[in-house]
């Protein structure tokens, strides 16, 4: 088997491609970017990806007139350091938050896509849950480049759907809910549901957009959907009702399940009828994907839908079930519509960011454009590495994939696995005892792959 070259240093690549001159609809205005994240949605949770039960016709629409990307991979197996990669360009092995840890928060040295779209001009706002910096710190939204935020600091408040407040900027917003024993980060379960977060986060997403329909603006919305709420002993899927799956003859928790995916496609439906009601479809980017694979919290079974598709694994693992995710990119008369299978991650999004305003990449960033892909451009495959670390209460897993080849350490003190993902996305063969040529350049790869957290 031919193996293409391997390198001991990430390969960065940015496209020669003269910004606005692909993008550009009028002379004066860049294109609006708006990125819709959902928590915990598995790679097979979407009709587009194989779902049979659960419906996602919104979503699946999106993907008809996009591209939908095969290889696309979260920042992580869980919500923090995913989000961090996202927002920083950096891979976990660089990244400043590498787990779900209380204290977790950006540095005043990481520099967010948020903050080089203000650079360029953009209306910048989030709505939803961020988790990479709590009140006071210098990691919340504001001092990270957004100029309005709504939603939770804190991801446990977040596992809350019915909270007594949210955050609107830097103070507390209070909502009509009730939590009776709420802790101190405003985590708990309600017994007085009145307002239900993710709604709140589309209604502000419709306003901001009425609001900046004349100048480039960066949309960021990470809803909590469909996260459970960890604080609950039992029926943790919280959602306000079970349409349309009522009179299914499924468990409760799966009907709670499929009802907030649903719900969560039609919020990207109303931002999508808005889009077109506004006349900004044509000069609007929209991105649609998850923060990691699909979890087994407040009673929900992910086998029940074949959440993880044909992969291996949920959320907590670095086997592709627990980082491959569900990606949309959608952008009319630029992005061809079909299907992308060159291998992209969330560390991709700022240096995407960056080429379509014609900004400057911070220095020490993992990511690549992804422009060449969405735009159809002719290119070589790029022959990159990816590269993943978790470390949460006793796990401390890596993992690294180059070219078709996944390899694998699920735990301390445990052997490193490989698998060929063109013959193998399953995981199910692990193959290093026949590929020692792979394994031991591999391992020579994986000494320059990280650096210590400071």
């Amino acid at each position: 088997m031919a193996i293409l070259r391997f390198t001991l240093v990430p390969i960065i690549v940015l496209c020669a491609v003269t910004p606005f001159l692909f993008a550009q609809p009028s002379p004066h205005r860049p294109p609006n970017i708006i990125f819709i994240l959902a928590d915990d949605l598995g790679y097979g949770d979407l009709g587009c990806y194989g779902q049979k039960q659960i419906l996602t016709p919104h979503i699946d629409r999106l993907a008809a007139e996009g591209m939908r990307f095969t290889d696309c991979y979260a920042g992580s197996t869980v919500c923090a350091p995913s989000r961090c990669c996202l927002m920083t360009g950096k891979h976990t092995g660089h990244s400043t938050i590498r787990g779900n840890v209380a204290e977790a928060t950006l540095s005043p040295e990481d520099v967010t896509v948020a903050q080089i779209l203000k650079q360029a001009g953009y209306a910048t706002a989030m709505f939803g849950k961020w988790g990479l910096g709590d009140a006071g710190s210098p990691g919340i939204p504001n001092r990270k480049g957004f100029d309005h935020f709504f939603g939770y600091l804190n991801q446990t408040h977040a596992h809350n759907y019915y909270p007594t407040f949210l955050w609107r900027n830097e103070a507390k917003f209070p909502l009509q809910n009730v939590v009776p024993q709420e802790k101190p980060t405003g985590a708990g379960v309600a017994s007085v549901k009145l307002q239900y977060s993710d709604d709140l986060f589309a209604v502000e997403a419709i306003q901001f957009l009425d609001e900046h329909q004349t100048a480039p603006f960066f949309l960021y919305l990470p809803f909590t959907i469909p996260h459970a709420n960890n604080e609950a002993k039992q029926n943790g899927l919280e959602v306000p009702d079970d349409e349309p799956y009522v009179k299914k003859d499924w468990p409760v928790n799966e009907k709670h399940y499929a009802a907030m995916v649903t719900r969560l496609d039609g919020y990207v439906g109303q931002i999508m009828d808005r889009l077109a009601k506004l006349k900004l479809d044509d000069n609007t980017i929209v991105f649609f994907t998850s923060d990691n694979g699909p979890h087994r919290e407040g009673g929900n079974n992910p086998e029940f839908f074949h959440s993880s598709g044909p992969l291996r694994g949920i959320k907590r693992a670095l086997y592709e079930g627990g980082i491959r995710i569900p990606m949309i990119a959608r952008w009319p008369g630029h992005v061809k519509p079909g299907v992308m299978d060159q291998p992209t991650a969330f560390w991709d999004f700022l240096p995407t960011a960056a080429e379509l305003t014609g900004q400057k990449l911070p220095e020490g960033i993992d990511g690549m454009s992804m422009m060449p892909n969405l735009l159809g451009l002719k290119q070589e495959r790029v022959d990159r590495q990816l590269y993943w670390e978790f470390k949460e209460g006793k796990i401390d897993s890596q993992a690294v994939r180059r070219q078709q080849w996944k390899y694998v350490r699920p735990a301390t003190g445990a052997a490193w696995e490989l698998y060929d993902l063109s013959k193998d996305i399953g995981e199910t063969k692990n193959v290093a005892g026949e590929h020692r040529d792979v394994v031991e350049k591999l391992d020579l790869l994986l000494k320059t792959a990280r650096t210590e957290p400071k």
